[in-house]
Formats: structure tokens, sequence, C-alpha cells
């Protein structure tokens, strides 16, 4: 189909020539079902809008629900009300049948068996004569059956060690008292042990491995693990009175293998839910929505306008990555468990592989998007100066280059929006396919002289690449929306044998046509000579705008085929699989287990640069905030400065400080004063005059309170410990209530407690609030269980609270008060005793991350291709990657310090987001830059000159990022506010730019020939390594025009950087003010 030409544009001249664009001929197209080539007419469209398909979908009603009349007769409200009751049971059935209604039941079910073991007669009887059988109901809440087969054996594992723990330091505890307080009669001494070893270095310890291992799993293990050990230790008498008794030990030892084994039994035997599935089915997920993003970007790129990045269907796709990635992550972790159990090491490893690449992929996905940014700004850049008066003749050394990226990227308009390609129909005619080359060259030729402004480069490039280019993102995109997996429940891998043959073809038939496009764009540059340096400088970024582009979806396209070899080497895995259990045989010797890890490296692996890699951020990783080099800078720099001083002192100085700085931390800290609070706590458990007012107000059930709320950091406490507070408020309400209506009768109280099981088990899973519903089940079962177990003459002295004819509500008032009075007790040691403030985290993680940030741009992308020969990157191997993942961690913490209250006021939540999208952004445009540089080959003789001669500017460039980034992250870290004399950092590029017409104009060929001979002078004598090239070897080099896209493609990301910093040093700016010239600040 043709479009009619564009009409001149009223009031210009001269004027705007019709689009070639409208005239397009259809591109080669790689059908990648079937690898055969078509010329049919295609669209670059994003695929069915996004739907929720996990958890419970709203309650809104549905078009067939929608009152059309209103019913007047009785019979018909009769019939009305029982229609509308019929479709919301259908709807109930069918949320039930869901992954999520699933769950519930599960969990619902697996709560009602363990309640068995208070409500059951044998089974209780099994356990013992002591009180505290609910904690078996309390383990299928912890421990809840909702979770994959693998999630199912990494909490079975934790369960054990936590059982083992348990035992351990009970028995532990048990046989000191024993020993000092009884056989030697020291009972002080004996309770003074006690407390200092087991209660708090034993809940010290787990508060260390609550933080060293941010696993939410080992946290429940933890609190398995303090439960247990509160049971034994502060509530039984045998510890306090010296004598040792395995009764309470065996009876919890029973009671844990018990609730393990009955939600175990649950998960595996009812609805089991595969993490190897699960995997797959997010796989898939990510895969369709990386397909969309590309589509989209590529269009907006195709049709000159950001409107397609800005769409709400691009954002829609963004945020689907975003939602599932965590979840894909996550069900690699829980795949592990299952295929290490089954054997499957090696299909494990390569389903890793296959996740790494997907990583890539959503990286090169970024760099794509910068590289269109860049292009969108520089496109309205063009179309904003040909509205106004452009001066003839431009400065040589300072040319006026002001760019507004920041600004164009954040606008939601668009102006002077190029045609869309709307390619004719199917062209059959082989001779008119013969000629299709001989006819761009000629609609080049037609539209090339005169150039009005940037925006006619542009058309002239999609003249000549835009069909092999959408061809090429219509091929990547269709084989990433094709379900590598199969579809649900099998995800069997399905992946099409055509898809490996299609994408190499159309990677082939792209780069003949890139390699043309790009010849014929910078041959056509050359036939007018007679433009100003600065509006053939505007051209050519243009042209490499361009070029980086095209290079970054070829890149892409390189990554696919690496992502295609790794899934094909899944499926030939798991259709050869042979069980081996390798990673059990612990005394093979390492050297075998790290021969048989190299054979799952990705293709894309260098193992040239093995030694450089960046140790990985684990996501769960609390960030450190000022890191170890400069800490210890900070503790020696004082005894360096004074060399004379006693070498004696220092030394023991030094080794003081260093043990000092070692226990200081935030592990270390928070682990001893998670054991001092428990401490102080237990404490009143075996002082004489406090032991009746301990047992009386349920003091264990303060101390297990105090171990939940505490966590790392004050935000993380004030959220958990709100949520115990109202958890405990709704489940004694429930406890109450449903005592009242059953009278304290087994079977209503059965029944009762599996509908309060199912609503908290609603909130845990299909609300997502996990903290809430844990907590409310756990208020239920300490007073409804506990209740009844009182009623049936338990071994216990419970005569306060009514004995075999239990008073309801003074057990509910002592659970509440205990609970209330460890929230509060836990609130204070963490807020007062070393407090770990996610606000604090959050301004010292930021400001390292940009600290980081500018000493890796300082290596100099370009300059390091000199010092290497091309054979290294800026961005060394994982660095990109940790980067990421710091970013990732930082926006966890943003999350915690909106809870945290301070007199200054609440956290700048807004502000902070805004800052770490800019820090994304500048992310992506570091990674963009990567790919400028670390797919090139070798430097051409242009490209080396061009090098050499600006290795000055672009040194001083990137010492002024650099430098701006340490002065932000000053400013972060010290909240102290800027100056308004912050170094430019455009200015510097602009210095570039100028030095490149300079190297242009002194050199200005005679004739308009493809390459010209260039005399590269003492003026080019600088490296970017800090050397000088020898003078006695100058020489003619040869330097054509495409020799200036490295440099300009350079450019364009800077300035992409120097914009994002600009955004930063604004919000900084907003958060902590502006010190003008005349601030008095000596007071």
């Amino acid at each position: 189909m043709n479009s009619s030409p564009t009409p001149p544009s009223t009031g210009q001249w001269p004027p705007r020539r019709p689009s070639k664009r409208s005239k397009l001929r259809n591109g080669t197209v790689i059908i990648p079902s079937t690898g055969e080539r078509s010329r049919r007419v295609l669209t670059l469209r994003a695929n069915a809008p996004y739907e929720q398909t996990d958890g419970p979908r709203p309650l809104s009603r549905r078009p067939s629900e929608i009152i059309l009349f209103s019913p007047e007769t009785f019979s018909e409200r009769v019939s009305f009300a029982g229609a509308n009751l019929r479709k919301r049971c259908v709807r109930m059935l069918q949320w039930l049948d869901s992954p999520v209604g699933r769950g519930v039941l599960k969990c619902t079910l697996a709560y009602t068996l363990g309640s068995l073991a208070t409500f059951w007669s044998p089974l209780s009887d099994w356990l013992g004569r002591p009180d505290g059988k609910h904690v078996v109901a309390t383990l299928t809440v912890y421990f809840h059956p909702a979770r994959s087969a693998g999630s199912m054996i990494e909490a079975i594992l934790i369960a054990i060690v936590a059982v083992a723990y348990a035992e351990i330091i009970s028995i532990l505890s048990m046989a000191t008292s024993v020993l000092v307080g009884s056989v030697w009669e020291i009972v002080p001494l004996a309770h003074a042990l006690v407390l200092a070893i087991f209660i708090g270095g034993g809940f010290g310890f787990i508060g260390w491995v609550k933080q060293k291992m941010g696993n939410p799993l080992v946290d429940t293990g933890s609190t398995l693990a303090s439960l247990a050990i509160i049971g034994v230790v502060t509530k039984e008498t045998a510890v306090l009175t010296s004598v040792f008794s395995n009764q309470k030990i065996v009876q919890i030892f029973k009671m844990l293998v018990l609730g393990v084994a009955t939600t175990t039994a649950v998960n595996l035997l009812i609805w089991r839910v595969s993490a190897v599935l699960l995997l797959r089915g997010s796989m898939t997920k990510v895969s369709t929505s990386l397909g969309d993003m590309l589509a989209m970007i590529t269009r907006g790129f195709l049709s000159g306008s950001e409107e397609d990045v800005l769409s709400p269907e691009f954002a829609a796709a963004s945020s689907a990555y975003s939602s599932v990635y965590p979840q894909m992550t996550k069900n690699l972790r829980e795949a592990k468990f299952e295929r290490y159990f089954l054997g499957q090491e090696k299909i494990y490893q390569l389903e890793r592989a296959v996740v790494r690449s997907m990583e890539r992929l959503a990286q090169s996905i970024g760099g794509l998007r910068s590289a269109a940014n860049t292009q969108f700004a520089l496109m309205k850049e063009s179309m904003g100066q040909t509205s106004g008066v452009m001066s003839p003749v431009a400065s040589l050394y300072s040319p006026v280059l002001t760019r507004t990226v920041s600004n164009t990227l954040k606008s939601g308009k668009s102006f002077g929006t190029l045609t869309a390609i709307d390619e004719a129909s199917d062209e059959s005619n082989e001779d008119e396919r013969s000629h299709g080359k001989d006819r761009r060259r000629s609609d080049a030729t037609n539209m090339s002289v005169p150039f009005r402004n940037s925006s006619d480069i542009f058309e002239l490039f999609i003249t000549l690449l835009g069909p092999s280019m959408k061809s090429l993102a219509y091929t990547l995109s269709e084989v990433l929306r094709d379900p590598p997996f199969g579809s649900a429940p099998g995800y069997e891998i399905t992946i099409n044998d055509h898809f490996r043959q299609s994408l190499t073809d159309a990677l082939a038939l792209f780069n003949t046509a890139r390699a043309d496009a790009l010849q014929e764009l910078y041959k056509t540059l050359e036939l007018d000579r007679t433009r100003s340096a600065s509006i053939q400088a505007d051209f050519e970024e243009v042209a490499a705008a361009c070029g980086h582009f095209s290079f970054s979806l070829q890149t892409f396209g390189e990554e696919m085929q690496k992502y295609l070899d790794v899934l094909d080497d899944l499926k030939f895995a798991s259709e050869h699989n042979k069980p081996s259990w390798h990673w059990m045989q612990w005394w093979r010797s390492s050297h075998y287990h790290s021969r048989r890890k190299t054979t799952f490296t990705l293709p894309y692996d260098d193992h040239s640069e093995r030694e450089t890699l960046i140790k990985p951020i684990k996501k769960s990783q609390l960030p450190k905030g000022v890191p170890d080099e400069m800490i210890q800078r900070r503790d020696t720099y004082a005894w360096d400065a004074v060399p004379e001083s006693n070498k004696v002192v220092a030394t023991l100085s030094q080794k003081l400080l260093r043990t000092l700085r070692k226990l200081a931390r935030d592990d270390i800290r928070f682990g001893l004063k998670v054991g001092v609070g428990a401490t102080l706590w237990a404490m009143f458990a075996f002082i004489p005059q406090t032991r009746e007012i301990y047992r009386h107000w349920r003091g264990e059930w303060g101390l297990l309170s105090f171990m939940i709320v505490c966590t790392m950091t004050v935000g993380a406490s004030n959220t958990t410990g709100l949520a115990r507070f109202m958890g405990t408020v709704v489940g004694i309400s429930f406890a109450g209530f449903n005592w009242w209506i059953s009278q304290g009768h087994a079977i209503p109280l059965i029944f009762l407690g599996a509908i309060v099981a199912f609503w908290t088990f609603c909130v845990i899973i299909a609300w997502g609030k996990a903290p809430l519903g844990r907590i409310t089940l756990l208020a239920y079962n300490v007073s409804t269980l506990y209740a009844y177990s009182l009623s049936q003459k338990v071994d216990d002295d419970d005569d306060d609270e009514g004995g075999t004819d239990p008073i309801m509500r003074e057990i509910l008032l002592h659970r509440f008060v205990a609970v209330m009075a460890g929230i509060i007790w836990g609130l204070i040691i963490c807020r007062l005793i070393w407090p770990i403030s996610a606000r604090k985290k959050f301004k010292e993680g930021l400001s390292m991350l940009y600290l980081q940030m500018g000493l890796i741009w300082k290596r100099g992308p370009l300059a390091i291709l000199l010092r290497s020969d091309c054979s290294r990157s800026y961005l060394r191997s994982g660095e990109q990657a940790a980067l990421q993942k710091y970013a990732a961690r930082l926006d966890v913490l943003r999350g915690s310090a909106v809870s945290e209250f301070e007199l200054r006021g609440p956290f700048p939540s807004a502000q902070s987001a805004k800052l770490m999208g800019c820090t994304h952004r500048l992310l992506d445009a570091f990674y963009a830059m990567s790919l400028v540089t670390q797919r090139k080959g070798s430097l051409t003789e242009g490209e080396r000159a061009l090098l050499l001669y600006t290795a000055e500017e672009r040194a001083q460039l990137c010492d002024r990022i650099c430098h701006v980034f340490q002065v932000l992250a000053s400013s972060m870290m010290l909240e102290y506010p800027l100056t308004d004399a912050i170094p430019s950092v455009a200015r510097t590029r602009d210095r570039l730019l100028g030095k490149i017409f300079q190297f242009r104009k002194e050199h200005q060929p005679p004739s308009s020939n493809n390459s010209i001979d260039y005399f590269v002078g003492p003026s080019s004598a600088a490296t970017g390594a800090g050397q000088r090239l020898d003078l006695g070897k100058l020489a003619y080099v040869n330097v054509e025009e495409r020799d200036y896209a490295l440099l300009y493609a350079y450019a364009l990301v800077t300035g992409q950087v120097a914009e994002e910093l600009k955004v930063v040093a604004s919000e900084i700016e907003g958060l902590f003010g502006v010190l003008g010239e005349d601030v008095m600040l000596l007071q």
C-alpha cells in the first residue's frame, strides 16, 4: 500500500521533500517458524494486553452482572438474587481451582490436620502430657504447603537444622544447669551461665544467621528454633530448678517431626507444584515481554517518535518483565533443590544458563532503548532548529550544540514525527528484486542533495536500512514470543528447529544491508562539502546515532543466537538425561568439581577475563555502604602522616582497631543486640522475685514476639511490629468468638478453626501479607488450642487461667499483654542499640554506587581500546550485573525506609524514586557504551588517528564525569547542599566535538573521495593512557567518514549521561538546597 507524499510545510524554505519512506519496498523477511524467505507485509506490534494471570482476580462486576432493569415483584427479586448467587458461586469455584485457590485449600487442610494434635486424644496422648501441642499447627503455618516441591525440600532442610540447633541448645543448657546448680550447688552461677551463653549466645547466633542469609525461609526456621528453645529453657522448670528432664525435649522433637511431616505430605500428595514448571512458565513470560519491548523500541526508532516507547503497552511490557523477573530467579533457586534431589545437576546448570542469557537479553534491551532515546533527542533538536533561525557559520572550536536530552526523554509530545513505514504489496517479480539495490541507490541520490536538516539524514538511513531492520526485529520478536517451553501444565521444551537457522539467515541479511547502508550513507555525506563544520557535525551525529542503534540491534541478534544455543543444549540434555548425584560426593577433589563446572559455561563467557570477574552481589545481601578499603584508609592515615610515632603503640592500636572494626560489622552488631535484648528479657524468668510475674503474664510469648520483631533495619522492624500488633488483635478476637460459639468442644472448634485458617491463608497467599496472616493464626493457636489443652488436664501449672475450666478472658489478656510488651521491647532494642537505618543504608549505598560508576567511566571507554588493542572493555565481566543487582537492592531499602519515622520528617520517597529512575537509565547508558566498544575487533587507521588526536579532550571529559559523580555522591553521603558551580560536562563535551571539527577543518579534503589521507601532526601526540606518541613516526593515515562514527557514538552516550546527571543534581538540590555565594557558613 502506497501512501501519498508528504506535502511541504507552509512557510519553510527550501520546501521539505516528499518522504521516500512512503515508497519503500518490502524487505526480505525470514519466517522463524519455517525458515522460508518472504516479502510479505509485516508489522511490529505487541501481543495482546497484559492481564493478571496469578493471584486472585478483582471482584469487579462483569458485563453480564450489570443490572439492566430494576426487579419489582418478589419473584423477580428472588430470581435475580439467585442468579447473582449462582454467578458468585461459579466465580468462587473457579478461583478455588486456580493455583492460588488450591494453595489456600492445601494450607487449610494442613492446618486442620495439625490441629488434630491438640483435639484428637490418641495423637495428643502420643505427644505426652505437657502442654504446648499447638506447636504442630503452628508449624503448618510457618512451613505451609502452598509452595513448590523444591521450596518444600529447602524448608525441610532448614527445619531439620533449626530443630537440631534447638535440641542442642536445650540439652546443653539443661546439662549446664544440672552441673553447676545441682552438682556444684551454685544456682546463681548456673542461671547466669544459661542466660549469657545459651540465651544471649544462642539467640544472638540466630539473629546473625537471619541477617547473614537474608532468606525468608531462614527467618521462618529461626522463629521455629526460637520457639523450641523458649519452650524448654525459660518456660519449663527443669532448667530453673537444675533438674535434667528430657520430657519436654522429646515432646518438642515429636511435635516438630509431626508438623513438618504433615505439611510435607499435603504439599507432595495434593496438587503438587513443581518449581521446574514454574521456572519454565516464568521464562516464557519473560521471553514474551522482551519480544514485545524489542518490537516497540524498533518501531519507535523507525517512526522517529518516542510515542511507542512512552505508550501504555510498552509500560505494561516493562512492568511485566519487572514483576516476573524476581519470580524467575526465585523459581530458579527452588528448581535447584528439585534437580539436585533427582540427580539432574547438569540440567539445572543449563537452566541457570538460560536465565543468565535472558538477563543479557534484558541488558541489551536497555542498551537498545538508550540508543533509541539518543535518536529521539537528536530528531527533536533537529526539528526545533528547523523552526528557528540558524547561523550559517558556527564557531570552529566551540560549536553551539545545546542538547535538551533530559527534557525530550521525559516529554510525551511528538512533533516532526517521520512517516511510518508503509510497505508496498508483495513483490514476486524476480527482476524487480534484482534491481532493488539500484533503486535504493537511486532514491538515496535523489534525496541526498541538498539536506535541509538532520532528519533528512535519518530518512535516508531508513530508506536504505529500514526494511532490513524491521525484518530482523520481526524475526527476533517472533522467536521471543514463541513459547520455548510449550504451554501449561507440562511446559515441555518445544523450541522450533528452524529458529537457529532462521536467525542466522536474518542476521546475515541484516549485516549485509547494514554495511551497504552505512557505506551509502557516508558516501552521500561526502557529496556536499559546502556545509559549515557544525552542520556537518550535526549530520554525522545523526548518522552515528543510526549506526549505533543498528549495531545495538545486531548485538541483540547475536545474543539471541547464544540464547538459542543454550536452549538447544537444554533440550538435548533433557532428552538424554542420566541421573547422577555428583554433588553428594563430598570426598571428591575440588579440582573434579571445578572441572565439571567448566562444561556449563555460557557461549558468551570470556575465558581470557576469568581473572577479572566481579564478585556477584546477592540480592538478599544488605548493601554495606562505605567499603572496607575506605574505612581502612580512614583508620591508618593519621599513623601514616606521623611516621616517627612509636611503632609498638601504632601496631597494637591498629590490631585493636581492626578487631573492633570486625565486631562493628552490621551482622555482628545485629547478632549482639539480639542476644543482649533476649538476655535482658529472659532474666526475669530466672530472678526469684520476678519469676512468678514472668510466668503469670506468659513472658515466653513476649520473648518470641521480640525475636520476630527484631529485623535488620528500623523500618523493617516497624513494619513487622505493626503487623504483629494487628494480627494479635485479630487472632485473639477470632479465638474469643470461636470459644464462645463452641463452648470449648473439639468438633466445632475444628471446623471454626478451619474457617479462620482459610481466611488467614487468603491473607498470606492471595493478598501477599504474610506477617499479618501468620501472626493472626499464631495468636489464635496460642489462645484457642492452648485453652483446649488446659481443659484436657495436661501437666501444667496454669491454675491462674482456670485450669481444667479455662477462663478465656484471662488467657486472651495475658497473650495480648505479652505480645505487646515483646513488640515494644523489640522496637526499643532495634531503635536504641546500634540502630541500622534503612534511610542511612540507602543514602550510603546510592553514594557508593555513584562513586563506583564515576570510577568505571574514568577508565575511558575509548582510551581502553588503545591501551589494550581492543582486547578489553571498560566494563569488566560481571560488572554490569553487579551494578544492576546493587541498584535493585537499593530499591528494596527504599521501600523499607518509608516505614522509618524521624523527627526530621518522613522519608522522601518520591524524590528517591526519581533518583533511582535516573540511576537505572545511567546504567542503561553504561551498557550501551559497552556495546559500542566491546565488539570492536580492531581499530582502523582512521579510528586510531582520531582517538590519538582527541585523547586529551576525552581524558578531560572522563575526569569531568567522574568528578560530577563524586560531587553528587559526596552531597548524598553528607546531606550537604550543592553549590551552583557544579562542573559542566556539556562544555567539556563541546570541546571534544570542537576538536573533531578542528581535525576535519584543518584537513578538509580537496575532493569528495570516500577516503582521505590525513596527516597526524604533533597536536595528536597524547594517548588515552597518558603516554606520548613518538613524534618521529608521523605518517599519513587513511581516514574514512565511517571512522568518525565511533567518536560520535561516544559523544552521544556521554550526552545522555550528562543529562541524567543534571537531573540527579536537580533532585539533590531539591532535597538539600543550594548554597549561594552570600551564605555565611562560619558561625
